[in-house]
């Protein structure tokens, strides 16, 4: 072919080709990369579509929605699908192709299918869930349960967000005066950049996490749009791996994110979680007062039985030692007994002797029971030390009885920080029978206070 053609002829050759080609509009799946409101109201995207790994792009195209198109399909479709227009959805639209001699080739989109995005958000959330479950990890963060003192938190939220100050105000001026320690770790809440901000939060508490008690996501109020941000496999797959318990607000009243599933505890509000936390404390300090009155109703009760095992130890001690001292002197009265009877039958074979021998019996028998006195003698020097320190023992014994007594008894157990609560004279040692608006006493090592019942509640 040896015609020349300039560039604007050959530009004008491919647009009437493609017209030909392609004279009518044609239904295409594609998925958002890039969006754009022109000043003028015009909206131009980006459309493409990714190899079946998810990760590379196969096919790009620049859209276009006119002006007059663009405010009826932005209403029409967000009403329906609760959506914006945005990087990362797949849509169904209605195009028709057009080609210009500067532009070059585009997309003109005249219609949406909402309902086709609604499937795909929904199938896709359900592949997140499904894949979590199957990897075993969905419930692996609730598991973990709540620590019994939630006070060290780290926050993860914007700085300037309303539902972050919010949260802030509830928990510092709650009106049992709980006091917490909380950091923030900041992060865009919304729009592409929240995965990326979420998990590098997550991961620079993960490097402090003997620091904190649990872990809380939050942020103000939004359309439902912004709850899609959290529909985001690898954030709910983060959390559930995380050490600590993960409390979420991410603020909305009726749908929960696959963030949210995954979560220790799942609340509607930033103000909600720390209601949450703050009636969590309350009702663990409840748990420890009546830990408290269990431990004093158990100290009466070891007190009671060592003072009767005293009065008991008391009544029977006073007797021992002339008990020890009659047996003592039965014994010595036998001994006594037995050697006059040996005396006497010495005697009896020494009168059978011949006279030589009757003459050196007496001698015999002097030495005889003159051993006999010696060893009376050492036994009793023996006997009475012996008797001494036992009594010194039973002695010791009771002094350390009465020490231990001492240190039982009520008025030194609240100089050791107890207290103990009344009502109407009677102590109280469970909440039963204590309703809002009672006056109870408590009483101290120094004083007493009276206080109002302002709300009860039994674990």
């Amino acid at each position: 072919m040896t015609e020349k053609l300039s560039l604007y002829e050959l530009q004008l050759m491919i647009r009437d080709s493609l017209y030909i080609s392609f004279p009518g509009m044609y239904w295409v799946i594609a998925e958002i990369s890039e969006v754009k409101e022109n000043s003028t109201g015009h909206c131009y995207l980006e459309l493409i579509e990714k190899q079946a790994d998810d990760k590379n792009v196969r096919a790009r195209i620049k859209a276009i929605i006119w002006c007059k198109q663009y405010r009826f399909l932005k209403s029409y479709f967000e009403n329906i699908t609760g959506e914006k227009l945005r990087e990362g959805l797949k849509v169904l639209v209605r195009i028709k192709i057009e080609y210009h001699e500067l532009y070059g080739l585009s997309l003109i989109i005249c219609d949406i299918d909402p309902a086709f995005t609604v499937g795909e958000l929904a199938m896709k959330r359900q592949h997140i869930i499904r894949q979590l479950e199957e990897e075993g990890v969905f419930s692996m963060n609730k598991e973990l349960g709540l620590p019994f003192i939630i006070q060290k938190l780290a926050i993860i939220s914007s700085a300037g967000a309303a539902g972050y100050t919010d949260f802030m105000n509830h928990l510092i001026n709650n009106e049992f005066g709980y006091v917490f320690y909380t950091h923030l770790f900041e992060s865009p809440m919304q729009g592409s950049d929240t995965e990326q901000g979420i998990l590098n939060a997550l991961g620079r508490i993960s490097g402090y996490q003997d620091l904190f008690d649990a872990v809380v996501i939050i942020r103000g109020g939004g359309s439902q749009v912004d709850l899609s941000w959290f529909d985001n496999y690898n954030i709910a797959y983060y959390i559930t791996q995380f050490p600590i318990p993960v409390l979420t607000g991410i603020g909305h009243d009726k749908d929960m994110s696959v963030s949210d599933m995954v979560a220790c505890v799942a609340l509607k509000t930033p103000t909600a979680v720390a209601d949450f936390i703050v009636s969590h404390m309350l009702a663990k300090e409840n748990r420890l007062m009546e830990m408290l009155v269990e431990i004093k109703d158990l100290t009466h009760t070891i007190v009671e039985k060592s003072r009767n095992r005293l009065e008991t130890a008391g009544i029977r001690l006073p007797p021992l030692p002339r008990i020890l001292l009659s047996a003592v002197k039965e014994q010595l009265a036998e001994i006594s007994m037995r050697l006059i009877r040996s005396g006497n039958e010495q005697l009896r074979i020494a009168s059978l002797l011949p006279g030589g021998q009757t003459s050196r019996l007496p001698g015999v028998i002097k030495t005889f029971l003159l051993s006999r006195r010696t060893s009376l003698e050492l036994s009793a020097k023996i006997l009475a030390p012996e008797s001494v320190k036992l009594l010194q023992k039973r002695k010791s014994e009771l002094d350390f009885f009465q020490k231990n007594l001492d240190l039982l008894m009520p008025e030194n157990v609240l100089r050791r920080g107890y207290t103990i609560t009344y009502m109407n004279g009677h102590v109280k040692k469970t909440i039963d029978g204590l309703a809002p608006g009672n006056i109870i006493e408590t009483r101290f090592i120094d004083g007493k206070i009276s206080s109002r019942v302002m709300e009860d509640e039994k674990e």
